[in-house]
């Protein structure tokens, strides 16, 4: 056990001299690595971020359906239960068509024109059934559910549709070409990481060659050899994450003022700036493992592929 530690402290102080003799090598390397993980965190809060501002516009939005005035309440009751059953449908209102009207006059009280056309006729205002979604891309499948279940025998008209329809499938096709975005460059940004380090063990791996034949002819076991590069990664990796998290909260800090009442589009930068803080140690935590992981596998591909020495017995 003893003769472990020892040869496992020698491994990590190996590494961290590896770290301070490349270091030219290691402050490219962490650069680009610095640039990934710093895109990873922004991804995820940009998307958390636009989780909560499609949620507060979901849950502002509802599919009304307007039903005709020869269906019976209790066929009403009864088609709005059907709704009720459907996967993305968050809740379901019946309103006849006296509720309809005062739901009407309530959401224009401050309209004397349009009260006073509704006080000098009949009540035209027909019963609804308010849909409340859970999901905006999916708004559709509410309506295909009317169109093969129920196809203009109760009900007139459905207010998902032209101008209204055009709107809010624009909001949910631009969040979903966004997150996909993000996932892309997070990839991409990986790759291009983990090939940077890849070259720079290469490059340590040339420059020692000759050291590291000697160690292998004095018996020294393949992760005795391979484990100080895989630690100098980890380094990389750990301080990569650090530094990242750091930008980003130093960018909060030095524009909290600005930020948090203002926006760019879906993107609520108070809201951002929020998440952030109280997620602070989970995402620092976050980026660390995967700095680390980014690292240690990069440098175990490099040193399999260019050591090549048989695995230890």
């Amino acid at each position: 056990m003893k003769r472990k530690f020892i040869t496992f402290s020698r491994i990590i102080q190996a590494g961290m001299v590896n770290f301070a003799r490349n270091a030219w090598l290691a402050a490219a390397a962490m650069a680009v690595m610095i640039i990934t993980l710093t895109i990873v965190l922004f991804s995820i809060i940009t998307n958390a971020t636009f989780a909560n501002t499609i949620a507060q516009i979901t849950d502002k939005i509802d599919v009304s359906v307007y039903l005709k005035d020869t269906t019976s309440e209790a066929d009403g009751e009864r088609l709005a239960d059907d709704l009720r059953e459907l996967p993305n449908v968050k809740g379901v209102t019946y309103l006849s068509k006296e509720e309809a009207l005062d739901r009407y006059r309530e959401q224009n009280a401050n309209n004397p024109a349009l009260l006073s056309a509704i006080n000098e006729t009949d009540n035209p205002i027909p019963a609804t059934i308010q849909v409340k979604p859970r999901e905006l891309n999916k708004l559709q499948d509410i309506k295909d559910f009317l169109n093969r279940t129920a196809p203009k025998k109760l009900w007139e008209d459905v207010s998902y549709r032209d101008d209204r329809k055009s709107a809010i499938d624009k909001i949910a096709h631009a969040t979903n070409i966004l997150q996909r975005a993000g996932i892309v460059a997070v990839l991409v940004f990986t790759l291009i990481s983990m090939l940077i380090i890849f070259n720079t063990i290469q490059m340590a791996i040339f420059n020692r060659r000759d050291e590291l034949t000697i160690m292998r002819l004095l018996g020294a076991s393949t992760w005795y050899i391979r484990g100080p590069f895989v630690v100098e990664t980890i380094i990389y990796g750990v301080l990569s994450a650090f530094i990242s998290v750091l930008l980003i909260h130093s960018l909060f800090v030095a524009s909290s003022s600005a930020l948090q009442a203002s926006s760019l589009g879906l993107l609520d930068i108070g809201y951002a700036a929020s998440y952030f803080r109280g997620h602070f140690w989970q995402l620092l935590g976050m980026q660390v493992v995967l700095g680390i992981l980014i690292g240690a596998a990069s440098s175990i591909i490099a040193t399999k592929r260019y050591l090549k020495f048989k695995t230890a017995k």
